[in-house]
């Protein structure tokens, strides 16, 4: 199968994932492919029991597995334009 942008942000966007060699867990929120091949995904964590958001870190595809296969709420349609057009706003949300 040949991979794309477009097959990676299908396949991690939004998943729950696990680094593999810290443990460190949440959702892919950022993908970035950058100009020497590299592939990494931000992970971001849940709040903490306070409500508190905590910083999310980036890691390199092949250090994460995929806890979860159905993402954690719809993807954004890229093609619609950028938010700055006003063509998509920010996502309610998501609800359990």
């Amino acid at each position: 199968m040949t991979r794309t942008a477009q097959t990676h942000i299908d396949n991690l966007l939004g998943r729950k994932a696990k680094d593999l060699v810290t443990g460190f867990s949440g959702v892919i929120s950022t993908i970035s492919f950058d100009l020497y091949g590299c592939i990494q995904v931000v992970i971001t964590p849940p709040v903490d029991k306070d409500g508190k958001v905590k910083d999310g870190h980036y890691f390199d595809i092949t250090r994460i597995k995929i806890t979860d296969k159905k993402p954690v709420m719809a993807l954004p349609d890229f093609s619609a334009g950028y938010t700055a057009e006003g063509k998509k706003g920010c996502a309610e949300k998501p609800m359990p």
